[in-house]
C-alpha cells in the first residue's frame, strides 16, 4: 500500500512575511506545541557551520592535501565533494525539515523498518564521539590554562642536575611535554597506568561548559555559538596576517600547492578525500537532522546546502594556508638551524686537522649564522659525501615532508613553530582557545544529534530535557574517565578510527538507499517541491540513487577491506628511543573495537525484526477481527461485503 507523503504544514502569511522565522513556528501542527525553532536565520547558520567546521578542518584536511598532491587533491575533494557531499547534505536537510524530528522521527517516517537507522546514530555513533572528542578539548584546556606564563613551558628541555632530560634530548621539547607532561603516556596500550588528574579536571571542566551550552536546548547553545562559531575565523584571519609575514612562509604555501596529478590514479587518496568529505560535512550524525528540524518549511534548504559546504571547503582551505604558513616559517628555521650546526661542526673538523682545505666551501664560512643556505647546499653536493663525518643536507622540502596530523600537528609541530614566535604566549592562548571553540560547536550538534531524536520520540523525556541533558552529561563524563588514563590517548586513537568511521558510512548507505529506493526519490522531490514551492533539479534522482550511493558502497568496501586486510595498529610512545612507534592492537583491543562496531550497528536489525513483529501482530489481529465479523453476519447482511474490504491505511510512523 503507498506511503503518505512526507508532512506539509500550510505556511501561515505571518511567518512568510518575517523570512519563516519567529515563535509562530514553534506552533505547526506536525509538531509538539512545545518544539523550539531558530530566532533568525543566522542562528541557524552559525548552528550548522559550526557543526561542520570542526577540528578535522584545521588538522586533518591540511595533512591529506599535503600528503596527496596538493592542489590535485584539492580538485578530487572538490568534485567528490559536489557528486557526493553536496546531494547527501541537501537529503538530509530536505529530511530533517519537512518531518520536523530528529533522526529518530524521520526513519519512523520514512520507512519503520529501517527506524533503527535513527537510534544508531543517535544512541551510539554520536555517543561514541562525544566521548572521545570531549577528550581532545579537555586537552586543549590544559594547553591553554599553560600558555599564560613566560616561557611557554614546551620552549625549553627540562634539566635534571647539569644535564638535560634525555627523554626531551632525544626528541624534542614539543614532542616531551605532549607525551610526558600532558599525557604521561605509558609504552602501550596493554599498560593501563592510573589517572591523570590534571586531564580529569579538565574533562570535567570541559563537560560542564558542554552542559551549560545545552541545557535549555537550542536557545542556550546558540548564544555560545556566536561566539564559539565566529571566533576561530577571526583567529584563523590573524594567524594567517601573521603567517605570511613570517621567513618561509611562502616557501611553504607553494610547497602545498604543487599539484601532483599522478595521486589520481590511487585508490586510497579517492578513499581519503571521500571520507574527508563525509566527515568534514558532518554526514550520518543525525545533528543536520536534528538542526533542521527547527526550521520553518518554507526555508530553502537547498541553496543552505551550497553554502554550508563552500563555507566548510573554504575554512579547510583558510586552514591549510594558514597551516602550511607556519609551518614553512619552522622549516625555514630548522634548515638555518641545520646548517650554523653543520657549518659549526665543519670548522671544528678542519681546525682539528680532519677535514682539507680543499675540501672546505668559499662562502664566508667563520660567521656560521650567516650563511646562506642555498650556497651550504650547493657545496654540500658537491663535497658533503668526502666529509669524514655525517652531514646532513639541510633539505627544506625534506622537512616540510615531516608531515603530521591530528594531536600531532596541533599539539606538536604547530607549538613548536609557535614558541619561535615573538609574544608566544599571546599566540599560543589563541591558537588554543581557537580549537576549543572550533571543538565547542561540534559538540553541540554532536550532543543535539543525541538529544533531539530522543526527546521527540520520548514523551518522559522531552518532559525532563533539562534533566535528560544534564544526565547525559554526567554519563559522558564518567565514561569518558577511561581517556584519562595515562593510556587514554590510545583508546582515543581507537574510538577515532574505528567506532565512528565505518559504522557512519553504513548508516549514510541505509539512509541514501531507504530515500532513494524504498521511499521513492521521485515522492522525496515530490514532497520537497510541496514544501519548497519549487522542484529541485531532477539530477538529484541520479545522484541518490546512483552516483552517490555507489560512491558510498566503493567508500564502504574500501574501509572494510583495508581494516581486514591490514591488522589495525595505533601509534604509541617509546620512552627508552623517545620515538613514535606504530604497534598492532592486541588481541582484547581487536575485540573491543569490534565491539565498538557491532553496537553501533546493532539498532538496524533489532529495529527491522521488531517492525516485523509489530506487523505481523497487526495482520495477526485483523484477521482475528475479520473471522470475528464473518461468524456473526448472515449472507443476507449488508456487513458480509463489509469484512471484504481493506481497512484504512494507518502509517506507522506519521506523527500526531
Amino acid at each position: 500500500m503507498e506511503k503518505q507523503p512526507l508532512p506539509s504544514d500550510d505556511i501561515s502569511k505571518e511567518t512568510e512575511a518575517d523570512g519563516g522565522y519567529g515563535e509562530e513556528d514553534t506552533q505547526l501542527a506536525s509538531e509538539p506545541a512545545a518544539r523550539a525553532g531558530w530566532n533568525s536565520k543566522i542562528e541557524y547558520f552559525l548552528a550548522q557551520v559550526g557543526f561542520s567546521v570542526g577540528l578535522g578542518n584545521v588538522w586533518r584536511f591540511p595533512y591529506l592535501c599535503h600528503q596527496n598532491g596538493g592542489g590535485s587533491f584539492l580538485l578530487l575533494y572538490v568534485l567528490l565533494m559536489l557528486v557526493i557531499g553536496i546531494p547527501l547534505f541537501f537529503l538530509e536537510l530536505a529530511a530533517g525539515q519537512a518531518i520536523r524530528q530528529g533522526s529518530i522521527g524521520v526513519w519512523r517516517h520514512i520507512s519503520p523498518r529501517l527506524s533503527g537507522i535513527g537510534y544508531s546514530r543517535c544512541c551510539f555513533v554520536c555517543f561514541f564521539v562525544a566521548l572521545y572528542y570531549n577528550v581532545i578539548l579537555a586537552w586543549s584546556l590544559f594547553y591553554l590554562g599553560n600558555s599564560f606564563q613566560y616561557p611557554l613551558p614546551w620552549e625549553q628541555c627540562p634539566e635534571q642536575g647539569n644535564t638535560t632530560v634525555k627523554e626531551c634530548a632525544l626528541s624534542s621539547n614539543t614532542s616531551y611535554f605532549w607525551y610526558r607532561k600532558a599525557l604521561d603516556i605509558t609504552d602501550s596500550i596493554d599498560e593501563m597506568g592510573s589517572f591523570n588528574t590534571y586531564i580529569v579536571l579538565c574533562l570535567l571542566a570541559a563537560w560542564t561548559i558542554v552542559c551549560l551550552g545545552m541545557f535549555k536546548g537550542i536557545k542556550t547553545s546558540v548564544k555560545v555559538m556566536y561566539f564559539s562559531s565566529i571566533f576561530p575565523y577571526v583567529v584563523l584571519f590573524c594567524f594567517l596576517i601573521r603567517g605570511f609575514l613570517l621567513d618561509g612562509a611562502l616557501e611553504g604555501v607553494t610547497f602545498m600547492f604543487y599539484p601532483k596529478l599522478e595521486i589520481w590514479g590511487d585508490v586510497q587518496v579517492w578513499r581519503q578525500a571521500a571520507t574527508q568529505v563525509f566527515f568534514a560535512l558532518g554526514l550520518g550524525f543525525g545533528s543536520i537532522i536534528a538542526y533542521s528540524s527547527y526550521n520553518p518549511k518554507n526555508n530553502n534548504c537547498h541553496r543552505d546546502a551550497f553554502t554550508v559546504s563552500t563555507i566548510n571547503f573554504l575554512t579547510s582551505v583558510l586552514a591549510t594556508l594558514v597551516v602550511f604558513a607556519v609551518l614553512g616559517f619552522k622549516a625555514k628555521v630548522k634548515v638555518q638551524d641545520c646548517v650554523v650546526s653543520n657549518t659549526e661542526e665543519l670548522v671544528e673538523l678542519f681546525n682539528n686537522g680532519f677535514v682539507d682545505h680543499s675540501l672546505m666551501p668559499a662562502f664566508n664560512y667563520s660567521d656560521s649564522a650567516s650563511v646562506d643556505v642555498d650556497d651550504y647546499r650547493s657545496w654540500f653536493k658537491q663535497f658533503g659525501s668526502k666529509i669524514p663525518v655525517n652531514l646532513s643536507d639541510c633539505d627544506f622540502e625534506k622537512e616540510m615532508q615531516k608531515g603530521v596530523e591530528g594531536t600531532g600537528l596541533a599539539f606538536i609541530a604547530f607549538t613548536e613553530a609557535i614558541s619561535r614566535l615573538p609574544g608566544s604566549p599571546f599566540w599560543s592562548a589563541l591558537f588554543f582557545l581557537m580549537l576549543l571553540n572550533l571543538g565547542l560547536s561540534t559538540m553541540f550538534g554532536t550532543m543535539e544529534g543525541i538529544l533531539a531524536p530522543l526527546t521527540d520520540r520520548f514523551k518522559i523525556l522531552a518532559n525532563n530535557k533539562t534533566k535528560f541533558t544534564i544526565f547525559s552529561c554526567i554519563l559522558g563524563f564518567t565514561i569518558g574517565l577511561l581517556f584519562t588514563q595515562r593510556c587514554g590517548s590510545y583508546f582515543v586513537t581507537m574510538f577515532d578510527d574505528y567506532s565512528a568511521t565505518l559504522p557512519l558510512i553504513i548508516v549514510v548507505v541505509f539512509e541514501t538507499f531507504t530515500v532513494s529506493w524504498l521511499y521513492g526519490a521521485d515522492r522525496f522531490l515530490d514532497d520537497i517541491e510541496r514544501m519548497l514551492g519549487w522542484r529541485p533539479y531532477v539530477v538529484y534522482k541520479y545522484l541518490w540513487k546512483y552516483i552517490s550511493l555507489l560512491g558510498m558502497l566503493g567508500l564502504l568496501a574500501a574501509t572494510t577491506i583495508r581494516m581486514v586486510m591490514k591488522r589495525p595498529t595505533y601509534m604509541a610512545w617509546d620512552k627508552e628511543t623517545a620515538t613514535e612507534v606504530y604497534l598492532q592492537y592486541p588481541d582484547w583491543a581487536l575485540a573491543v573495537l569490534t565491539s565498538l562496531i557491532i553496537f553501533a550497528m546493532l539498532p538496524i536489525p533489532v529495529g527491522f525484526i521488531r517492525a516485523l513483529l509489530l506487523e505481523k501482530n497487526k495482520r495477526a489481529s485483523r484477521d482475528s477481527e475479520i473471522g470475528q465479523y464473518s461468524i456473526v453476519n448472515t449472507d443476507e447482511s449488508p456487513m458480509t461485503d463489509m469484512a471484504n474490504l481493506e481497512p484504512p491505511n494507518r502509517h506507522a510512523s506519521s506523527l500526531s
